[in-house]
This record gives C-alpha cells, structure tokens and sequence, in this order.
C-alpha cells in the first residue's frame, strides 16, 4: 500500500511540476535566458523590457503589472547575441594601374544594441554587408598594385575604421576585418602574367646553369694546370730517383745482372709474343728435325777455301830480282 501511495504521488509530482512552471511562465511570473541570447519585451508597440543577463529571471520585479499580459497581448523577441562570420567573395576594385582585381573580405559581427538590431533597421544582416562592401570599394580602390598584394593588415584596418561607426547607429557592431584573397579577375590578364612569369623563370635558370658551367670550366681548368705542374714536376724528378737508384745498384754487379735479366723477362712476358727456344748444338737439331718431317739433309756447297794472306816479307822477297 505505502509502494502504490509513493508511484502515485511521483506520477502526480511529475506532471503537476512541469505543468505549474508553464502555467507560472504563461502568467509572466519568470522567465528563462540562455547563455549568449537576450529577450525583448514590447507591448502595444513600446519596449517594456529587455533581459541580457542569462539564468532564471523574474519579470514582476522588472516590469510589475504589465508581467501578467505581456505574454498574451505583447510578443517576446529571442535575439542571439553570438559573433556571426560572413566571407565576401570577389569584391570588385580597381588598383591604380587599372588592373581590375577581386578582393576576399572575412568579418566578424555580433548584437550590440537589441532593440536598435530590431527596430532601427529592417534588414540589419544585409546593410552591414552592403556597408561592408562599399567601404572595401571606397578604401581599397586606386591603390598601387604592389601595396594591395602585400599590404593586407592596413587594408583590413581602413576597411574597419570606414564601417565601424555607422554599424553602431543599426545596432550591429562589426568585430575583426580580414582581406583573406587578392586575385585577378581578368583570365587574358592572369595568362599574360603566368607567361611572364614562366620566361623570367626560365631566364633565371638559364643564367644559373651557364654561372655553374663557367664556374666549373674555371674550377676544371685550375685542376688541370695544377695538375699539369705537379706531372711536370715528377716527371722532371723521374730520371734523378731512377739515376740515383741505378747509381747504387750498378755499385754490386750481381744484383745489377739479376734486376736487368728480371726487366727482360717482365718486358718479353707483358708482350705475349711467341717464343722459341733453340739448343746450344743447333748442327744436331737440323737432321732429327729433317728425319722427323721425312727429308734427306742436303750437303752444304763446298766453299773454296780463303786465300791465306801473304806476309809482308815474303812479298818483299818475291819482288826482289834472282
């Protein structure tokens, strides 16, 4: 029994609690702000009330009576008074060189007045934009090329400065202004460029490549001549090392003869000729050789026998008469 009293009476509390504070919410006793919102209250064409401050607040102490029909015969606004960002793409400018370029504006904007962002303006979002825009125009046009590609924070700057004060008069306040893109708007103008760009380009890498090659003929010519000194110097010092070398090994002739027989031996291997080796009794090598092959050794011609030569004295004696 006691289980069955408890569930009926958290049923009961769970819907009588929900029911009570719409009930309480209806008849203007409290409301609820979020976090970054603000409520306005008008009633019959005038502001009764505005609630910035976020958590549970009570409206009779605010706004006594008028609490109670507020709700029925006036109307509550919920503004978000959160920073909003808008990109603008492409604003079109001119630089004073004529070239017509694009400019890409970021800005930040946020409710500063509530009651000016509903009533002072009917399109708040839009003229902020628009204002936005014809500022980009009026500050950033007829500048010099170079200063708009580079110069992006003053530009920025002159492009807030221009906005600022008016924004305030709609209730809008513009936060930070950032010129994100600079950029040609002209494709024939972007084609000229990029060709332009392409031929210094290769301009530059043709002056790198001829200063690396003279700077390496300069380098590989400076070898060559320190090159060509030092060979020049050893080969000046060549005969003196060899002489001198020659000089002390002639002093023992035994090594002199096995080093100059070791030369000729190298010389006749590195020439990888044929090499035929002959018997000290050649005179017996030619008739084996001649049996062998199948032929009958021929007789060598009889030489005449050399005249012996005369001495002197018997000629003498000869020539005398008998």
């Amino acid at each position: 029994m006691t289980l069955m009293v408890a569930v009926a009476a958290l049923v009961f509390w769970s819907m009588a609690i929900p029911f009570t504070l719409s009930a309480l919410r209806l008849l203007g006793v409290y409301d609820v702000v979020q976090e970054c919102h603000c409520h306005v209250y008008t009633l019959f064409g005038k502001v009764v009330g505005v609630l910035r401050e976020p958590g549970l607040v009570w409206l009779w102490p605010r706004m006594g009576p008028t609490a109670l029909i507020v709700r029925w015969l006036g109307t509550r606004y919920v503004i978000d008074l959160r920073r909003d960002q808008t990109y603008i793409r492409s604003q079109p400018v001119n630089s004073e060189e004529g070239a017509p370029m694009g400019i890409g504006l970021w800005y930040e904007m946020f409710v500063s007045d509530p009651v000016a962002f509903l009533f002072a303006n009917t399109d708040p979002r839009g003229s902020l934009r628009a204002n936005v825009s014809n500022a980009a125009v009026r500050c950033l046009s007829n500048m010099p090329l170079a200063a708009m590609l580079q110069t992006r924070h003053s530009m920025s700057e002159s492009v807030r400065n221009e906005v600022s004060p008016q924004s305030h008069e709609w209730g809008y306040r513009l936060g930070s202004v950032y010129v994100r893109k600079v950029h040609f708007r002209d494709a024939g103008m972007l084609r000229q460029i990029e060709e332009k760009v392409v031929n210094r380009l290769r301009q530059v890498t043709s002056a790198i490549r001829q200063e690396g090659a003279n700077q390496v003929s300069v380098i590989t010519s400076a070898a060559e001549r320190e090159a060509a000194v030092d060979f020049a110097k050893a080969a000046a010092l060549r005969p003196q090392i060899v002489g001198g070398a020659l000089q002390q090994i002639s002093r023992h002739r035994e090594v002199a003869e096995t080093l100059f027989d070791v030369l000729e031996t190298q010389r006749l291997l590195e020439a990888k000729g044929k090499l035929t080796l002959v018997p000290a009794r050649s005179a017996e090598l030619l008739p084996q050789l001649l049996a062998t092959a199948g032929l009958e050794p021929r007789s060598a011609p009889e030489r005449p026998a050399p005249e012996r030569p005369v001495p002197a004295s018997a000629r003498a004696r000869g020539s005398q008469p008998g």
